[in-house]
């Protein structure tokens, strides 16, 4: 793939993405790289970062989360660890501190979870988690950032003696404090700090009765503000030993410097990382706002974006509650130039910019706003012609300046290239240029480009419709109402409804008559051949629409029906049986009660017996013998089916025990946390009744209802209101 000119990034709006993106970031670095995003050159790079986007969208919605990959950028430390001798100061290492353990824990995890985001963890293989370099920053530095007292033997050493002298300022400054003050000559504030250091309050007229230095005076010049000469000595002290407390420090530091600069170049590494994962954070963010997906990509010419919405139209009119139109297009080597025509205000641009918009996000990582049966595939090049181009800088025209564009498109269109040109051919004389037009759209096509154009001119209408593989196309108009429907019908040129619209806009049907004459007869009918074309078309499509939700219904009335009948047939059947079971013991009914008057009248048993043998090997012979192997498959059918019984009444019993243990949970987080005492107004759990308290005894209490009292445990009462 090649790179995609400025001019097509300004054109299709692309800068706006940027900063919606870069919003999205966490860190500093990541929203200034997200501002730079360009497409990708290299297709293998292109594939694992949209993957690694497309990984981070699943976080959202699975429960292994990627960790927080938010960082305090340090490109000024990289470059003072480029300068030798120079050192990094304690919020410098506390940073690099932070980068290293976050980049290591992102490593880590990635890795750990590598099945769920293979793309991402095959990123962070670039380099290896590094505890060197805390070990080395832990030494020195405490979680607070601060230097650690063990950082040298050196330093823990004077920090002790600084600790004794402090303390040795402190006792003998209270000695001074309750010697003046006893005296009288004090403030009531008695003592302040002036740099940094503690003072007597002492008032003006006793300035000379206090012996000590003079560091400050108040603004009315009332109070003079004393060190005592008692803690002076000690003050001198302090100083000398925080004056050696900052030069260790520095020596602590530069030792540190020296050991965390040989990782120069894994810190940039780390920090690069970091900012990566955060740009591809913030697409999946950005995904998830447009309800973006990875569309499939193929290696053969063919373009198809269903359901595809215009990121930010879609946004915009989200926040104010509008409705935004998806449109469907497709591109193939059979049908590789689409030329849309129809009325301003139709959605013939907008069409235009969803297409470009979301072929260049996509080549530059980003998941796009398509129905997840969409394919494309990579262009080399996208060139666009969009929009007022008229160049004040070069003292051009519009149309001087579409020329010089289309000089440049001429250059640089290939097989491998998708233009994109609004209101072709504009901006000269309507014959002259629609015919420099014709001859251009000619080459574009000679040359196997894809490319949707939009125009008014009836020449590139009729040369669309002859080409073999270009085509017509229109955006959708209410026939009745010249509405926009704002949606893209393929197959027909569309009427510009120019004299349709200027009468429902209340222009006199005199003056629209008279521009009629003005036209060339041939070109009024063609025009309202389109127009009637474009009205049967839009009424096709209601109608289609229509009868597409008839037989919905239709098909979800057969199913019904059917649904019905097999329940019928089956009771059918069930009644057939019970019937034909009747019946048989009807006859046995009949056969017996023949037998018993025969052996009433005869009383002859042989005979009876005879019968009734009979009759019970006729009624045999109709049942089917069982053999063993079917009678050990019954068998086993019963004991499955048995066995299905006691699971699923072992289930029940288990969701009843659980449903119990919630309730007991219910009532146990409803329980009351005041202590109950006597004269409580109460109620029992999930109770209305409410009562009084009358007596406590061990874990029950005596509840008054006024007609009746009653004892409950405590544990099942709950507070209404404590006794006043």
């Amino acid at each position: 793939m090649k790179s995609i000119s400025n001019k097509t990034l300004q054109d299709l709006e692309f800068n706006t993405i940027l900063e919606q993106i870069s919003d999205l970031c966490t860190t500093d670095l990541g929203k200034d790289h997200a501002l730079r995003i360009q497409p990708f050159t290299n297709k293998d790079f292109l594939l694992a970062e949209l993957k690694q986007t497309s990984e981070y969208v699943s976080s959202f919605s699975n429960q292994n989360a990627i960790p927080s990959h938010y960082f305090d950028p340090i490109s000024n430390e990289l470059k003072m660890l480029r300068i030798e001798d120079s050192f990094l100061e304690a919020s410098g290492f506390k940073k690099i501190a932070s980068l290293v353990n976050t980049t290591n824990e992102m490593i880590l995890f990635l890795k750990k979870f590598q099945e769920y985001y293979n793309a991402l963890y095959q990123s962070t293989t670039i380099t290896e988690p590094n505890k060197i370099i805390l070990q080395k920053i832990e030494q020195v530095l405490d979680k607070y950032g601060e230097i650690k007292d063990t950082a040298s033997i050196d330093l823990k050493a004077i920090r002790q003696n600084i600790q004794i002298v402090r303390g040795k300022i402190n006792q003998s400054f209270g000695v001074a404090l309750q010697q003046y003050n006893s005296a009288g000559y004090l403030d009531d504030i008695k003592e302040s700090i002036v740099e940094n250091r503690r003072v007597l309050a002492v008032l003006a007229m006793h300035r000379r009765k206090v012996k000590g230095s003079v560091l400050g005076q108040s603004k009315t010049g009332s109070i003079v503000y004393i060190e005592p000469e008692s803690t002076f000595r000690f003050s001198r002290e302090l100083s000398n030993l925080e004056y050696e407390e900052r030069e260790e420090i520095m020596r602590i530091l530069k030792m540190l410097t020296n050991d965390i600069r040989p990782f120069h170049e894994d810190l940039i590494i780390f920090q690069e990382l970091l900012a990566h994962i955060d740009i591809v954070s913030a697409k999946a963010k950005y995904a998830d706002k447009i309800n973006g997906i990875l569309p499939n990509i193929t290696n053969e010419k063919r373009l198809y974006f269903r359901d595809a919405f215009h990121p930010i139209l879609f946004l915009s009119n989200k926040l104010k509650g509008k409705q935004t139109y998806p449109q469907t297009i497709k591109l193939t080597n059979e049908e590789r130039i689409i030329v849309i025509s129809g009325p301003n205000a139709g959605g013939k641009s907008i069409t235009l910019k969803t297409i470009g918009l979301l072929q260049l996000m996509l080549q530059s990582g980003m998941l796009i706003p398509v129905h997840e049966r969409s394919e494309t595939f990579l262009f080399d090049r996208i060139l666009t012609d969009i929009g007022d181009n008229q160049s004040i800088e070069n003292h051009l025209s519009t149309y001087s300046y579409r020329l010089k564009n289309m000089n440049y498109f001429l250059k640089k269109c290939n097989d491998k290239t998708l233009f994109l040109i609004d209101e072709f051919g504009t901006g000269s004389d309507p014959e002259l240029g629609g015919a420099l037009a014709e001859v251009f759209l000619e080459e574009f096509y000679d040359r196997e480009a894809f490319g949707i154009i939009t125009t008014h001119y009836t020449n590139l209408k009729i040369l669309a419709n002859e080409l073999p593989n270009a085509t017509n196309a229109n955006m959708l108009f209410d026939e009745k109402s010249l509405e926009p429907m704002y949606k893209l019908s393929l197959g027909q040129a569309g009427s510009s409804f120019t004299f349709e619209v200027a009468q429902k806009n209340g222009i006199p049907y005199g003056l629209i008559n008279r521009a009629k004459k003005k036209v060339e007869t041939d070109k009024v009918r063609f025009d309202k051949t389109i127009a009637n074309l474009q009205k049967e078309r839009s009424r096709l499509e209601k109608t289609s629409e229509n009868l597409k939700e008839e037989e919905k219904r239709a098909r979800e009335e057969s199913t019904k029906l059917s649904n019905i009948n097999t329940k019928i047939q089956d009771k059918l059947e069930r009644y057939q049986e019970l019937y034909d079971a009747n019946q048989r013991l009807i006859y046995l009914g009949q056969r017996f009660d023949d037998l018993s008057e025969k052996y009433f009248n005869n009383r002859d048993k042989k005979v009876l017996i005879g019968e009734l043998l009979k009759t019970v090997e006729i009624e045999n012979s109709k049942r089917k013998k069982i053999s063993i192997k079917e009678k050990k498959q019954k068998e086993v059918q019963e004991q499955k089916i048995k066995e299905e019984v006691e699971q699923k009444l072992e289930k029940i019993r288990t969701e009843k025990k659980e449903k119990k243990q919630k309730e007991q949970q219910i009532q146990q987080a409803n329980k009351t946390n005041f202590v109950l005492k006597v004269g409580d107004r109460v109620r029992m759990i999930e109770g209305k009744a409410v009562g009084v308290i009358d007596v406590i005894e061990k874990n029950k209490a005596t509840v008054n209802y006024g007609f009746f009292t009653s004892k409950v445990a405590l544990e099942q009462l709950e507070m209404v209101e404590r006794k006043k």
